[in-house]
């Protein structure tokens, strides 16, 4: 590897061991590492052209507006409805608890498009009513942390919009679909899990409704689940775009949260959107700033020379694929999603398809591995707030955790190694050749 891409590497782990957020740490890093090695470039100007060009994107416009209805459905009363959908359907299982919070967390993660607002909007009222039902709280909240993480998978999801520019224009509308089985994968894993061990541990099932109350409140959380429907429907039959139904996701959660459920009130929509504004700057200059590094990375070869590094060790692509995952779950537990899918798209995303691997397949198994990362310490954003809500700490819920790990890494080899999971449905709809 050239002086100059290890020149940018440890600028860039420096600044983060020293609490440096992490746009500036990648911005400054870009920045001092052109300086040294394009010194016949004008710095400032190419950094700000690869920043503005980073975000220069029309399919960069759903970001904002999945994130704003994400917002006005955590405050639409949607997770009430599907908790107590889950309860009336899976509740009287073994682990019936465990169950719910997994089936609720991967709903609403979907239906929100954010983990760490599952984890908040769902951990807040199951974290305390598993321990009221006699469930272990770090139990609870290691469930509550694992689960909420399927949200990046299942659509609508920011970091499949961020991956497909980041991959140089793979398809939004496959990457969507291709989420639906992995997610759901990932949902069962966690659920077989929690039913072992909360057999093992002898905690309750819930009641058995009566079949008129379970039909309540399935149709109760009904309008909510329309949501995916609607958006994914609408982008497979070709009547919008992805960024196009970004809007109509904010329009139809307006429509849920004020007039249906009559939650939101309109003298509440300022602080929503202000509050959207504030989390789309935040992505967006992390987008930039992660451009300008992935430029950088791309002049300096540093891709081509991990490819060459990573093919010398060995020439089985099960074994380049096993090195790839353990490198993004470790990346993952250190660094954002976002930097993390611009950053490493371009080092891995050649190499995957070397051993003929697709983009929609890679880009499913890289924000699996990711998501894995958000709830792993010492930064996993969803393991800080799941153990705030709970109001336990990182130590005590490692143990309980363990076993959810595994039934994770176990989903993600499967997802991984059978290429079918993430591209059958894409095919079957016509968006995957």
């Amino acid at each position: 590897m050239e002086l100059s891409g290890l020149i940018l590497i440890v600028i860039f782990f420096l600044l983060l061991a020293v609490n440096v957020p992490i746009s500036f740490s990648i911005g400054i890093a870009s920045l001092v590492t052109m300086l040294y090695s394009i010194d016949f470039i004008p710095v400032v100007t190419t950094v700000a052209q690869r920043m503005v060009g980073g975000i220069n994107s029309f399919a960069l416009l759903a970001i904002p507006f999945f994130i704003l209805s994400g917002l006005i459905m955590g405050k639409g009363g949607v997770a009430k409805r599907l908790i107590e959908c889950a309860m009336a359907l899976i509740g009287m299982l073994p682990g019936g608890l465990a169950l719910v919070n997994v089936l609720s967390c991967t709903l609403f993660g979907g239906i929100s498009g954010s983990a760490v607002a599952a984890t908040s909007a769902i951990g807040s009222f199951m974290i305390p009513e598993m321990e009221k039902q006699g469930y272990d709280r770090n139990f609870a909240t290691a469930v509550t942390a694992t689960a909420a993480t399927t949200g990046m998978i299942i659509p609508p999801s920011n970091i499949l919009i961020i991956y497909a520019i980041a991959s140089g224009g793979v398809s939004i509308s496959a990457l969507f679909v291709a989420g639906y089985l992995p997610g759901l994968l990932v949902a069962l894993f966690l659920m077989l899990v929690c039913s072992f061990y909360s057999v093992k541990k002898g905690y309750p099932r819930g009641a058995v409704l009566p079949f008129k109350v379970v039909i309540e409140k399935v149709l109760a959380a009904f309008p909510s689940l329309l949501l995916l429907v609607i958006v994914i429907g609408g982008i497979i039959g070709g009547i919008f775009t992805a960024t196009e139904a970004g809007a109509i996701a904010v329009l139809y959660s307006l429509f849920l949260a004020n007039i249906v459920y009559g939650e939101v009130k309109f003298n509440e929509l300022p602080d929503l959107f202000l509050k959207a504004a504030g989390i789309t700057a935040i992505v967006m200059f992390l987008i930039a700033t992660s451009s300008a590094m992935s430029w950088i990375l791309s002049y300096e070869n540093i891709p081509q020379t991990i490819s060459e590094l990573l093919l010398t060790i060995s020439q089985n692509p099960l074994i380049i694929l096993l090195i790839i995952n353990l490198t993004l779950i470790l990346v993952g537990a250190f660094m954002d999603m976002t930097p993390a899918v611009l950053i490493f798209t371009p080092i891995f995303l050649p190499v995957a398809e070397s051993i003929g691997m697709s983009p929609i397949h890679f880009g499913i198994m890289m924000v699996l591995n990711l998501s894995i990362g958000l709830c792993s310490p010492p930064v996993g954003a969803v393991l800080f707030v799941s153990c705030s809500v709970a109001k336990t700490s990182i130590e005590k819920i490692i143990r309980p955790m363990i076993p959810l790990y595994l039934a994770m890494f176990v989903a993600l080899l499967l997802v991984t190694y059978v290429p079918a999971i993430s591209e059958f449905l894409p095919k079957y709809f016509g968006l995957l050749k």
